[in-house]
């Protein structure tokens, strides 16, 4: 790691599938990740919230994260983030670091229409406990206690992109409690930033897939039904558009922002930078499974019309260079899905 001084950096909600491949790729780069996760939240904690014919399938994956960062020596601390003693006195008298990234969230933006008490409670309660420890107090002369709060956002802050890409200065109309609630958090840590000159970042992905991913993302649910010979669904005639992330490509942007001051105060699109429709989607888990059969079903009406998350920004300020279309990135993780399905099969 040439030139980049090593960071002490804390993760909550830092178990779950962003958060386990940021710490890996963070503990390769030379850098301490320290992760604090109840595990309740789509995790080893919360198995009853998964279908039961694949919950022993999904448990192996989980298990596989813990192992992985075991075997690493990533440090987990099984606390709530929604209790602010047990986070202020763990971050601020046993870790104390650096960067703090935000990531505890309620995945799912069905889930949060579904719940929106515990999509708050496990989003916002969490952010403002992290940024209140954050911000600093009569300790440290108040003054911020950290070098920079990273934000984990959402391309569904937008709602209805108003044309087939969106740039980091577009408005924001978020539609359904999952997006609002994503903007609301930015819209508090640009408030700790202008009230305790607290440096942030936010983040905003969109469509993420990859190895040992549990959130039933559209990607998930097709390799799973095929694998399982079942049909795959459509909502709606398959032209809606993602900007679908590899996970590989998303880590490698997280940690140009972690190691570039070109980040601070700034707000990135951090996707692949070229949608593509469901329907292609679907197409390649065809060609992997001839005989699988495609229905379309009526679109939800809170799934907003979505396309290309402009990246230019994060082009040029960080030097972040996506690297995994669909083509490649999915058939990654459909051959990966393949062996853990054969090996695990619920």
């Amino acid at each position: 790691m040439k030139n980049i001084k090593a960071k002490k950096i804390a993760l909550i909600g830092g178990a779950g599938f962003i958060g386990h491949n940021l710490s890996l790729a963070l503990k390769k780069r030379g850098h301490t990740p320290f992760i604090f996760d109840n595990l309740a939240v789509n995790n080893v904690l919360s198995l009853t919230d998964f279908d039961a014919k694949n919950r022993k399938f999904y448990k192996n994956i989980l298990n596989q994260r813990l192992d992985l960062l075991h075997k690493n020596q990533i440090e987990i601390n099984v606390e709530d983030a929604r209790d602010y003693s047990a986070l202020s006195r763990i971050l601020g008298l046993h870790f104390k670091p650096d960067i703090i990234i935000q990531l505890a969230a309620v995945a799912h933006a069905n889930k949060a229409n579904k719940n929106p008490h515990n999509t708050f409670d496990h989003s916002l309660r969490t952010l403002e406990n992290a940024l209140d420890h954050a911000r600093g107090g009569k300790s440290n002369n108040f003054k911020p206690r950290v070098e920079k709060f990273i934000f984990l956002s959402s391309s569904m802050v937008y709602g209805n992109f108003p044309s087939v890409s969106v740039t980091e200065e577009d408005r924001c109309n978020p539609l359904g409690i999952y997006g609002t609630i994503k903007y609301a958090g930015e819209l508090m840590v640009k408030a700790y930033n202008q009230v305790f000159d607290l440096p942030y970042t936010i983040i905003r992905p969109s469509a993420l897939y990859g190895e040992r991913c549990v959130s039933r993302r559209v990607g998930q649910i097709f390799i799973e039904n095929a694998l399982m010979g079942e049909e795959i669904n459509i909502h709606g005639n398959g032209s809606d558009r993602l900007d679908f992330t590899y996970i590989e490509d998303f880590i490698s942007g997280v940690i140009k922002i972690i190691e570039n001051k070109n980040a601070i105060n700034e707000t990135f699109n951090l996707t692949y930078g070229e949608s593509r429709t469901i329907g292609e989607l679907a197409k390649i888990v065809e060609n992997e499974f001839p005989d699988i059969k495609v229905n379309y079903l009526a679109k939800d009406n809170l799934t907003p019309d979505r396309g290309t998350l402009d990246v230019d920004k994060a082009k040029k300020l960080i030097g972040y260079e996506p690297k995994f279309p669909i083509e490649e990135g999915f058939l990654k993780y459909i051959n990966w899905y393949k062996k853990f399905w054969k090996k695990m099969k619920p």
